[in-house]
């Protein structure tokens, strides 16, 4: 680590008179893994988007590798905005992970993973089969190079999302949620890719409510509320020992819901609960 692949500087956001983001910063060393926490509403998809320029800031600086995103410095100091290719390679090299998959419908499994490549990179098309593939194997679904998504689990179709941005070779990915649209059965499989990239040094900031994933992988833990980064500390001081009112009345309340998620489940299941790799932090 020591090389910041991220910095956000005084980050504002609003969305007409409500602001999302108020005084965001944040340096993100290269390997690292952080997890970003906080109820619906603190800012955090809002954040990632910004990151990746898909939300434009109020006010602020976001770097990538040492270079603004979205913007050009002028000699006076001023900014204005960047040009439409410079910005395409800019977040190529930010891959993005959202919650709903964002898979081309009409295309199969390797052309959503090939076409970013084709597009961006102008790569030959056997380049881009030859990468497409390599990503797909990574991810444990290259057997279905050949299919459409509306043919795929809701956890294979998020393998694709995570190849798909992996093709680029980001310096970061960003995961928005990735899991909260699946089935129960079908988290584990992603948290394993997921895990698998850690272990690989993928720098990644994750917005998650798998407090278990965050707890086991991340090297530092946000809690976010009301648009500004409340606490952050390494995941076994955030979720055993928080220092803010706040952050210990958000994870009390996430105990008390996972825990009645938990007997419901049961119920469903006739009080067998299937076991997994990934649990609450609570359950520990």
């Amino acid at each position: 680590m020591g090389n910041k692949i991220v910095r956000v500087i005084d980050l504002h956001k609003s969305f007409g008179n409500l602001p999302v983001l108020r005084g965001i910063n944040l340096d993100v060393e290269e390997g690292e893994v952080i997890s970003i926490i906080g109820p619906s509403g603190s800012g955090k998809t809002t954040l990632l988007r910004c990151i990746n320029f898909l939300e434009a800031p109020d006010r602020g600086r976001i770097y990538v590798d040492g270079e603004l995103m979205g913007y050009r410095e002028r000699e006076d100091g001023r900014l204005v905005k960047d040009t439409k290719s410079h910005l395409c390679q800019m977040r190529s090299r930010v891959g993005m992970v959202f919650q709903l998959f964002n898979l081309w419908p009409h295309k199969t499994v390797l052309g959503n993973v090939s076409e970013a490549l084709k597009g961006v990179k102008k790569l030959p098309k056997s380049e881009t089969i030859r990468l497409a593939l390599e990503e797909l194997r990574k991810v444990g679904i290259e057997e279905k190079h050949h299919e459409y998504p509306s043919r795929l689990s809701g956890g294979q179709k998020q393998r694709v999302a995570i190849a798909r941005a992996l093709a680029m070779k980001p310096k970061v990915m960003l995961f928005d949620e990735a899991t909260s649209a699946l089935d129960p059965e079908l988290i584990g499989e992603v948290l394993e890719v997921m895990k698998q990239l850690a272990r690989e040094g993928m720098t990644m900031l994750v917005v998650t409510h798998e407090m278990g994933f965050a707890r086991e992988v991340s090297n530092r833990v946000l809690f976010m509320d009301e648009g500004i980064i409340q606490e952050e500390d390494t995941p076994e001081n955030i979720f055993l020992h928080p220092r803010k009112e706040r952050t210990q009345r958000f994870l009390a309340n996430f105990l008390r819901q996972s825990s009645r998620r938990e007997i419901n489940h049961d119920i469903v299941l006739g009080g067998h609960r299937p076991s997994g790799k990934y649990r609450s932090f609570d359950e520990e």
